[in-house]
Parts: C-alpha cells; structure tokens; sequence
C-alpha cells in the first residue's frame, strides 16, 4: 500500500511532514517520508492520492472497558468488576473481552486503532489491562498487542461505595489502601520463598516450595517492574496515596483519572508521575469529581506531566476519543499536544509504542487521515487503515 501527497502527522522526532508518502507491506510500515525522496511504484497495488488529507496515527484509547462492559446489555454482558472479593489481581481481562462486541467496529471506523481495556474499580485490586487492535478478527487472541499491561488498583469513592452496600471492608480509604498493601506484601514475600527453593534444590537445605497462590503470580510481573500499576484515583489524597504505595514497593505506575491533577501539578512534576486523564465529556457525578476541569491537560502538560486523554468508555463511547481531546485544546492544549495525548503518549505510558502511536518505519501500518479538524464533531475519517487494511 502507497498513501502519497498527504500531510502526515507522524507523532515522532519527523513530527509533521507538509507533503509526504507512507508505504506499507505485510500491515507493516516500510518507508514514510517527503515527496520529494519517494522513489516507489504508483502504478501497482493500493495506491491513494491523498492530496488534501491529514494522516494521523490511529488513535490509541489508554483507559476503558470495552467489550469487557458489553454494549447494549445488562448483568449478562458485564464483567467488568468481580465485586465478591476485595483483591482479585489474578483476574484477566482477555478471558471476559467480547472482541465481537459492536462498540470495536464504532471505534475501528472513527480511527481508533488501539485500546487499553480491562477491569473496572469495585476491588482495590481488580485485575488486568491488556492492549489490543480493535479490528481484524472476532477472536481476541488474535488482535492482542500486550497482555497484560497492567493491574488495575482502585483508591476512593468506588471500593468504598461498592462493599459499604454489602457491609463488607473496605469502607474506609484506610482499609482499601491496607488491602492493596497486604497483597502486594504477600507476593514480596511469596517471590523470597520462590527464590530460596530455586536457591536451595537439590542441597541439603532445601526448602519446601511454596504452594501455588495465583494472586501473588499475578503480581510478580508488577514487583518485577515489568508491568505498571495503574491506580484509578480522582482525589487529590487518592493520588497522594497512590504514589505512597507505588514507592513503597518500588512499583512503575501510572495515575488513571488524576482529576484533580491540575491542583497538584507540580508535585506530579516533581515525582515524574504518568496521568491517563479523562473522560472529559462528562458531569460530575460523584463527589471525587467536584475539581473536575477541561484545563487539566493543559496545566499537566505546561508543568512537564506527561499526560494521555482517555474515554473511559462506556463512560464516554470509544468512537468519540478525538472529540475529548478536542474538548482539552478548548481548556488550553495545544492541537498538536492533543493529538499527541491520544496516540503516541498513551501508547509510550502503556509499554507498547514499539508497535503504535505513530506512524514510524518497522510499527504497525494503523493511521487514519482527516480532511478537515480532527477534533470536529461534525468530522469522521475519510479513511481509517489498522494492520495495512482499510477498515470497511
């Protein structure tokens, strides 16, 4: 495939190219650049003149529940939250995802190329994120990038909420937050005993191995660092705990929501924090959203917080991922930080824009091109291609 004379946005170091090509083979990208330097073949295959056009990388959605919060379906097509036990770590979001689900072909077609999907925020500990293509085939094995990418921790409101109802801990941030720390001291631990009986087998003080405990397996990609956690947390306490735990068990995290982000900005700068802020078409619904504001992107991003803008979806459909970040250029971000904080900073922020997030020599050939604003709501794509094929 030769897309040519387009105005490329690449969201690399190449940042924009006026007048340019990009050129594909096998859903990947083999060469992108000016016009000037294009030495390639118009005559042969998928050639499209985009004289006209903006390409920009698909989008890459950070944070949301589709398909694992099913469209248009009750108790029956929700398995976003295992809200019987308070620490679940080892629940996976690739054994709930629905990949038939209708809301991935609405996002496919408005040009969101990547979500970053998985469990809700009943459970201080709640389980998996994974990241995945949102077209290509029905069976999710096949259009996951990363799995996982995450465990998903819930501070505030929501625990609180969900087990004050059945009478059940935690009630109180206290309890919610000692939750977390048990576990994650209990797969510390559960890592030393793993480590002795390696370090012991086979000698005369070999220890027993310990017994399989799946909760403290899930973690131990996390203790590792080679997973993050992602703390949902609005409050700007919640945040503060956050970063607390992540610290104390030198965890790599990232803060989902971060709401009141824009009150604290410097102190995010200071402790080099990640946000996945959003959504951003949304009331204030709950007390922990009572700061809730458009400008937090923008005084995130003038304070040197790198930052990503989220649907949430359900909360806000997936499709509209490009009008939120619209919504954030209203509040004072900049276009082109906008389009950066939905597609190559959620990317990097999620471990996968070795794949995505922009539209580079050896990633992924997902891009969608606009002809006018691609924050308009009255605008859709003119075409949207994931994997080196056009999405119908």
């Amino acid at each position: 495939m030769i897309i040519y004379n387009a105005r490329i946005f690449t969201a690399s170091d190449d940042d924009i190219i006026e007048c340019g090509y990009i050129e594909t083979n096998g859903g990947i990208i083999t060469s992108v650049g000016n016009m000037d330097e294009f030495s390639g073949n118009l005559d042969s295959g998928d050639v499209i003149d985009a004289s006209g056009l903006t390409v920009y990388p698909a989008f890459v959605d950070a944070h949301c529940h589709i398909g694992i919060c099913e469209n248009g379906l009750g108790f029956e097509g929700d398995d976003v939250n295992e809200a019987t036990d308070p620490s679940t770590p080892h629940l996976r979001a690739i054994d709930a995802i629905n990949a038939a689900d209708l809301c991935f072909s609405e996002a496919a077609r408005a040009g969101v190329g990547t979500v970053v999907t998985g469990v809700g925020s009943a459970n201080p500990i709640g389980g998996s994120f994974l990241a995945m293509k949102t077209y290509g085939s029905s069976r999710i094995d096949k259009l996951v990038i990363k799995d996982p990418v995450s465990i998903k921790f819930a501070l505030g409101e929501n625990p609180k909420r969900v087990y004050n109802d059945r009478d059940e801990t935690p009630v109180t941030r206290m309890a919610t937050a000692a939750i977390i720390r048990e576990q994650l001291m209990k797969a510390r631990r559960y890592m030393d005993d793993l480590a002795e009986y390696e370090r012991t087998k086979g000698t005369d003080d070999e220890t027993s191995r310990p017994d399989l405990d799946m909760k403290c397996e899930a973690l131990i990609p996390l203790l590792r660092r080679e997973i993050k956690a992602h703390f949902h947390c609005h409050r700007q306490d919640d945040i503060f705990t956050a970063i607390r735990i992540a610290k104390e068990f030198s965890l790599d995290y990232v803060l989902i929501h971060a709401t009141d982000g824009h009150l604290i900005a410097d102190e995010l700068r200071d402790e080099r924090a990640q946000c996945i802020i959003g959504p951003l078409f949304a009331d204030r619904c709950k007390p922990e959203l009572v700061n809730q504001a458009i400008e937090n992107a923008a005084k995130l991003h003038k304070k040197g917080v790198e930052t990503a803008i989220c649907t949430d979806h359900p909360e806000t459909p997936v499709q509209y991922l490009p009008v939120t970040a619209g919504i954030a250029v209203r509040g004072g971000l900049s276009r082109d930080e906008a389009v950066r904080a939905i597609t190559i900073n959620p990317a990097r922020i999620c471990g996968i824009d070795d794949r995505v997030g922009s539209i580079e020599t050896g990633k992924d050939a997902d891009f969608t091109a606009f002809r006018g604003e691609v924050f308009d709501i009255t605008e859709k794509p003119e075409f949207v291609v994931i994997n080196g094929k056009f999405v119908d």
